[in-house]
Protein backbone atom coordinates (compact mmCIF):
# COMPACT_ATOMS: atom_id res chain seq x y z
CA UNK A 1 0.00 0.00 0.00
CA UNK A 2 1.56 3.29 -0.84
CA UNK A 3 0.75 6.37 1.35
CA UNK A 4 -0.14 9.88 0.53
CA UNK A 5 1.32 12.23 1.60
CA UNK A 6 -0.78 13.79 3.99
CA UNK A 7 -3.19 10.83 4.89
CA UNK A 8 -3.52 11.24 8.26
CA UNK A 9 -4.09 15.06 8.48
CA UNK A 10 -3.50 16.35 11.73
CA UNK A 11 -3.91 13.23 13.65
CA UNK A 12 -0.98 12.81 16.47
CA UNK A 13 0.64 9.48 15.17
CA UNK A 14 3.86 8.86 17.27
CA UNK A 15 6.57 10.65 15.39
CA UNK A 16 9.40 12.05 16.48
CA UNK A 17 9.64 15.05 19.01
CA UNK A 18 10.63 18.02 17.23
CA UNK A 19 10.48 16.81 13.24
CA UNK A 20 10.49 19.09 10.14
CA UNK A 21 7.75 20.07 9.48
CA UNK A 22 7.04 21.85 5.98
CA UNK A 23 6.68 25.91 5.99
CA UNK A 24 4.56 26.56 2.59
CA UNK A 25 3.26 23.60 0.29
CA UNK A 26 6.23 21.85 -1.50
CA UNK A 27 7.86 22.99 -4.48
CA UNK A 28 8.15 19.32 -6.39
CA UNK A 29 12.17 19.21 -7.94
CA UNK A 30 11.18 15.66 -9.25
CA UNK A 31 8.50 13.09 -9.83
CA UNK A 32 8.61 10.18 -11.58
CA UNK A 33 4.70 8.41 -12.43
CA UNK A 34 3.83 4.74 -13.01
CA UNK A 35 7.28 4.16 -14.29
CA UNK A 36 8.15 0.61 -15.32
CA UNK A 37 11.28 -1.21 -16.27
CA UNK A 38 12.36 -5.27 -17.07
CA UNK A 39 15.68 -6.92 -18.15
CA UNK A 40 15.61 -10.02 -20.11
CA UNK A 41 11.47 -10.37 -19.29
CA UNK A 42 12.49 -9.34 -15.09
CA UNK A 43 10.12 -7.02 -14.21
CA UNK A 44 12.16 -4.96 -12.23
CA UNK A 45 10.32 -1.96 -11.16
CA UNK A 46 6.59 -1.85 -10.88
CA UNK A 47 4.43 0.95 -12.09
CA UNK A 48 6.69 3.17 -9.14
CA UNK A 49 5.14 6.33 -8.16
CA UNK A 50 7.81 8.57 -6.34
CA UNK A 51 8.32 12.27 -5.66
CA UNK A 52 10.81 14.59 -4.50
CA UNK A 53 10.53 18.32 -3.21
CA UNK A 54 12.71 21.05 -3.25
CA UNK A 55 14.66 21.13 0.02
CA UNK A 56 13.62 17.80 0.77
CA UNK A 57 15.85 14.39 2.03
CA UNK A 58 14.00 11.19 1.23
CA UNK A 59 15.50 8.28 2.02
CA UNK A 60 15.22 5.17 -0.51
CA UNK A 61 15.07 1.78 1.41
CA UNK A 62 15.00 -1.79 0.60
CA UNK A 63 16.49 -5.16 0.43
CA UNK A 64 18.92 -5.55 -2.17
CA UNK A 65 17.30 -6.89 -5.59
CA UNK A 66 14.30 -4.39 -4.31
CA UNK A 67 14.60 -2.44 -7.02
CA UNK A 68 16.49 0.88 -5.84
CA UNK A 69 19.80 0.83 -7.92
CA UNK A 70 17.71 0.05 -11.47
CA UNK A 71 15.30 3.68 -10.02
CA UNK A 72 18.44 5.79 -9.56
CA UNK A 73 19.85 4.58 -12.76
CA UNK A 74 16.49 5.95 -14.73
CA UNK A 75 16.54 9.21 -12.59
CA UNK A 76 20.55 9.83 -13.93
CA UNK A 77 19.68 8.89 -17.51
CA UNK A 78 21.75 5.84 -17.10
CA UNK A 79 18.53 3.98 -17.68
CA UNK A 80 15.56 4.85 -19.91
CA UNK A 81 11.98 3.49 -18.48
CA UNK A 82 9.81 0.92 -20.71
CA UNK A 83 6.87 3.22 -19.71
CA UNK A 84 5.82 5.97 -17.47
CA UNK A 85 6.53 9.53 -17.12
CA UNK A 86 9.52 11.37 -15.53
CA UNK A 87 8.98 15.15 -14.55
CA UNK A 88 11.49 17.55 -13.35
CA UNK A 89 10.53 21.00 -12.09
CA UNK A 90 7.23 20.25 -13.29
CA UNK A 91 8.38 19.99 -17.18
CA UNK A 92 8.06 15.94 -18.32
CA UNK A 93 11.47 15.27 -19.76
CA UNK A 94 11.86 12.08 -22.14
CA UNK A 95 14.74 10.40 -23.59
CA UNK A 96 16.79 11.28 -20.67
CA UNK A 97 20.48 10.90 -20.90
CA UNK A 98 23.49 11.34 -17.97
CA UNK A 99 24.31 14.36 -19.71
CA UNK A 100 20.81 16.16 -19.74
CA UNK A 101 20.42 14.84 -16.21
CA UNK A 102 23.26 16.44 -14.93
CA UNK A 103 22.52 19.62 -16.91
CA UNK A 104 18.96 19.42 -14.87
CA UNK A 105 21.08 19.74 -11.83
CA UNK A 106 20.83 15.54 -10.99
CA UNK A 107 24.93 14.38 -9.29
CA UNK A 108 25.21 11.26 -7.65
CA UNK A 109 27.69 10.29 -4.95
CA UNK A 110 28.63 6.78 -5.61
CA UNK A 111 29.70 4.35 -2.59
CA UNK A 112 33.29 4.16 -3.75
CA UNK A 113 33.09 8.53 -3.95
CA UNK A 114 35.02 8.78 -7.42
CA UNK A 115 37.42 10.38 -6.09
CA UNK A 116 41.53 10.17 -6.94
CA UNK A 117 43.58 9.08 -4.09
CA UNK A 118 46.92 10.34 -5.43
CA UNK A 119 45.48 13.59 -6.26
CA UNK A 120 44.86 16.57 -3.61
CA UNK A 121 41.72 18.49 -2.94
CA UNK A 122 41.34 21.35 -5.29
CA UNK A 123 41.48 18.52 -8.92
CA UNK A 124 39.13 16.20 -7.06
CA UNK A 125 37.12 19.57 -6.58
CA UNK A 126 37.20 20.19 -10.11
CA UNK A 127 37.97 16.90 -11.82
CA UNK A 128 36.45 16.96 -15.20
CA UNK A 129 35.42 20.91 -14.58
CA UNK A 130 38.29 22.71 -14.23
CA UNK A 131 38.68 26.22 -14.55
CA UNK A 132 40.26 28.33 -17.17
CA UNK A 133 41.84 31.54 -17.66
CA UNK A 134 41.04 34.15 -20.76
CA UNK A 135 44.00 32.52 -22.12
CA UNK A 136 42.83 29.30 -21.88
CA UNK A 137 45.32 27.64 -19.21
CA UNK A 138 44.11 26.23 -16.03
CA UNK A 139 43.44 28.53 -13.58
CA UNK A 140 45.37 26.41 -10.66
CA UNK A 141 45.53 29.38 -7.94
CA UNK A 142 41.61 30.16 -8.37
CA UNK A 143 40.91 26.85 -7.76
CA UNK A 144 43.18 26.35 -5.21
CA UNK A 145 41.45 29.54 -3.60
CA UNK A 146 38.05 28.22 -3.98
CA UNK A 147 38.67 25.11 -2.89
CA UNK A 148 40.47 26.56 0.47
CA UNK A 149 37.12 28.81 1.35
CA UNK A 150 34.95 25.62 0.04
CA UNK A 151 36.97 23.61 3.31
CA UNK A 152 36.45 26.19 5.80
CA UNK A 153 32.75 26.82 4.95
CA UNK A 154 31.44 24.00 3.77
CA UNK A 155 33.30 20.95 4.32
CA UNK A 156 34.16 22.54 8.53
CA UNK A 157 37.73 21.45 7.64
CA UNK A 158 39.60 23.87 10.70
CA UNK A 159 42.93 21.73 11.17
CA UNK A 160 46.30 23.62 9.74
CA UNK A 161 47.40 20.26 8.51
CA UNK A 162 44.59 20.26 5.84
CA UNK A 163 45.21 22.34 2.80
CA UNK A 164 44.15 22.42 -0.83
CA UNK A 165 47.27 20.25 -1.78
CA UNK A 166 46.36 17.55 0.89
CA UNK A 167 45.96 14.64 -0.93
CA UNK A 168 42.62 12.72 -0.76
CA UNK A 169 44.16 9.57 0.63
CA UNK A 170 44.69 11.85 3.90
CA UNK A 171 40.83 12.05 4.53
CA UNK A 172 38.50 9.83 6.25
CA UNK A 173 35.94 8.49 5.19
CA UNK A 174 33.27 10.56 6.58
CA UNK A 175 35.42 13.50 5.09
CA UNK A 176 35.95 11.90 1.95
CA UNK A 177 31.76 11.60 1.68
CA UNK A 178 31.70 15.48 2.35
CA UNK A 179 33.92 16.40 -0.22
CA UNK A 180 32.24 14.86 -2.85
CA UNK A 181 28.62 16.18 -1.56
CA UNK A 182 30.38 19.43 -1.63
CA UNK A 183 31.84 19.09 -5.11
CA UNK A 184 28.23 18.15 -6.23
CA UNK A 185 26.76 21.34 -4.40
CA UNK A 186 29.55 24.03 -5.92
CA UNK A 187 28.64 22.80 -9.27
CA UNK A 188 24.75 23.89 -8.68
CA UNK A 189 23.43 20.66 -7.99
CA UNK A 190 20.21 20.70 -7.07
CA UNK A 191 19.54 17.38 -6.57
CA UNK A 192 22.11 14.65 -4.70
CA UNK A 193 21.79 10.84 -4.69
CA UNK A 194 23.89 9.30 -2.04
CA UNK A 195 24.40 5.99 -2.77
CA UNK A 196 24.69 3.85 0.22
CA UNK A 197 26.92 6.72 2.17
CA UNK A 198 27.51 4.90 5.07
CA UNK A 199 29.08 1.46 3.64
CA UNK A 200 32.09 0.96 5.88
CA UNK A 201 31.99 4.37 7.96
CA UNK A 202 32.39 4.18 11.80
CA UNK A 203 29.83 6.05 13.67
CA UNK A 204 32.02 9.26 14.53
CA UNK A 205 32.36 9.25 10.47
CA UNK A 206 28.85 8.58 10.09
CA UNK A 207 27.71 11.41 11.94
CA UNK A 208 30.01 13.62 9.89
CA UNK A 209 28.28 12.28 6.93
CA UNK A 210 25.04 13.42 8.12
CA UNK A 211 26.11 16.74 8.93
CA UNK A 212 27.20 17.26 5.15
CA UNK A 213 23.82 15.49 4.18
CA UNK A 214 21.52 18.40 6.26
CA UNK A 215 24.03 20.68 4.71
CA UNK A 216 22.17 19.91 1.25
CA UNK A 217 18.88 20.72 3.05
CA UNK A 218 20.04 23.53 4.34
CA UNK A 219 21.73 24.87 0.61
CA UNK A 220 17.93 24.15 -0.56
CA UNK A 221 18.53 21.56 -1.99
CA UNK A 222 17.27 17.97 -2.28
CA UNK A 223 18.87 14.52 -1.75
CA UNK A 224 17.77 10.79 -1.93
CA UNK A 225 19.70 8.90 0.45
CA UNK A 226 19.90 5.36 -0.64
CA UNK A 227 20.53 3.10 2.46
CA UNK A 228 20.24 -0.45 4.19
CA UNK A 229 20.51 0.93 7.89
CA UNK A 230 16.89 2.47 8.75
CA UNK A 231 19.10 3.91 12.04
CA UNK A 232 20.94 6.23 9.67
CA UNK A 233 18.34 7.39 7.42
CA UNK A 234 15.81 8.02 9.36
CA UNK A 235 18.17 10.61 11.80
CA UNK A 236 18.33 12.49 8.75
CA UNK A 237 15.02 12.06 6.26
CA UNK A 238 11.84 13.88 5.64
CA UNK A 239 10.19 10.82 4.28
CA UNK A 240 10.95 7.39 3.90
CA UNK A 241 10.39 5.57 0.73
CA UNK A 242 9.93 1.45 1.00
CA UNK A 243 10.86 -0.67 -2.49
CA UNK A 244 10.24 -4.09 -2.41
CA UNK A 245 10.23 -6.47 -5.13
CA UNK A 246 10.18 -3.56 -7.42
CA UNK A 247 6.98 -1.51 -6.12
CA UNK A 248 6.77 1.35 -3.46
CA UNK A 249 5.65 -0.44 -0.51
CA UNK A 250 4.87 2.53 1.44
CA UNK A 251 5.87 6.16 2.14
CA UNK A 252 6.62 7.83 5.47
CA UNK A 253 6.92 11.28 7.05
CA UNK A 254 9.70 10.79 9.83
CA UNK A 255 7.29 13.26 11.32
CA UNK A 256 4.86 10.58 11.87
CA UNK A 257 6.16 7.36 11.94
CA UNK A 258 8.67 6.56 14.94
CA UNK A 259 12.11 4.69 14.60
CA UNK A 260 10.09 1.88 16.40
CA UNK A 261 6.97 1.76 14.16
CA UNK A 262 9.16 1.77 11.13
CA UNK A 263 11.16 -1.05 11.75
CA UNK A 264 7.70 -2.93 12.34
CA UNK A 265 7.08 -1.62 9.23
CA UNK A 266 10.30 -3.04 7.14
CA UNK A 267 9.82 -6.49 8.82
CA UNK A 268 6.05 -6.83 8.00
CA UNK A 269 7.09 -5.55 4.14
CA UNK A 270 10.20 -7.97 4.41
CA UNK A 271 7.67 -11.06 5.16
CA UNK A 272 4.49 -10.43 3.22
CA UNK A 273 5.84 -7.34 0.60
CA UNK A 274 3.15 -5.40 1.47
CA UNK A 275 2.27 -2.72 4.53
CA UNK A 276 -1.47 -3.01 6.48
CA UNK A 277 -1.90 0.65 8.26
CA UNK A 278 -2.20 0.47 11.56
CA UNK A 279 -5.46 0.66 13.13
CA UNK A 280 -4.69 3.87 15.06
CA UNK A 281 -3.73 5.39 12.17
CA UNK A 282 -7.04 4.82 10.46
CA UNK A 283 -9.99 7.28 10.93
CA UNK A 284 -11.72 6.30 14.17
CA UNK A 285 -15.01 3.96 12.92
CA UNK A 286 -18.29 5.44 14.08
CA UNK A 287 -20.19 3.01 16.33
CA UNK A 288 -22.98 0.42 15.47
CA UNK A 289 -25.67 2.26 17.74
CA UNK A 290 -24.98 5.96 16.39
CA UNK A 291 -25.12 5.01 12.67
CA UNK A 292 -28.61 3.16 13.63
CA UNK A 293 -29.43 6.64 15.13
CA UNK A 294 -28.55 8.97 12.36
CA UNK A 295 -30.57 6.31 9.99
CA UNK A 296 -33.55 6.91 12.17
Amino acid sequence: MQQQPGAMGDQEAGGRKGARQPSQPPDVRLELRHVYKSFGGVQVLQDVNFHLNRGEVVGLLGDNGAGKSTLIKIITGFHRPDGGEMLFAGESVRDLTVQKARALGVETVYQERALADQQPLWRNIFMGRPLSNLLGFLGVGRMRRITEDLMGKSMGFTSAALTPDTTVMGLSGGERQGLAIVRALYFQADLIILDEPTMGLSLKETDKLIHFVEGIRAAGKSAIFIDHNIFHVYSVADRIVVLDRGRVAGEFPTSRYSLEELMSIMKEVASTGSFTEAERYQPPRQPASDQAGGMA
